[in-house]
């Protein structure tokens, strides 16, 4: 586990996940060398799912502890890796909101 982020005050999702997933897309632009986002998209595929598979299990690890702040921590490198994911076999977040807007019409 990471060091924990101090000072976290609530935000608006949906601006947050759209500024990311620009983010992550602008990587694709930048150095395997110097951007640890760049080497999860264009690096060994096994990598990134891998890393994916890990962050949910400590997800899991953190509810079974049922330490808030911990499950806050590693929400978000899940949902990092899963934008990454997303992003290198071209699936939009509009194209995830809609799948997910989908299914609760």
């Amino acid at each position: 586990m990471g060091e924990r982020t101090a000072n976290v005050v609530p935000g608006d999702i949906g601006v947050t996940m759209k500024g990311l997933a620009k983010v992550i897309h602008g990587r694709h632009e930048a150095s395997p060398e110097t951007s640890y986002t760049a080497r999860l998209l264009t690096g060994p595929e096994d990598k990134l799912l891998k890393k994916v598979a890990e962050e949910a299990t400590e997800v899991v690890m953190a509810c079974k502890d049922d330490d808030h702040d911990h499950i806050r921590y590693e929400a978000a490198d899940l949902v990092y890796h899963l934008l990454v994911t997303l992003e290198r076999y071209g699936v939009t977040i509009e194209e995830l909101a809609g799948e997910l807007d989908a299914r609760h019409r």
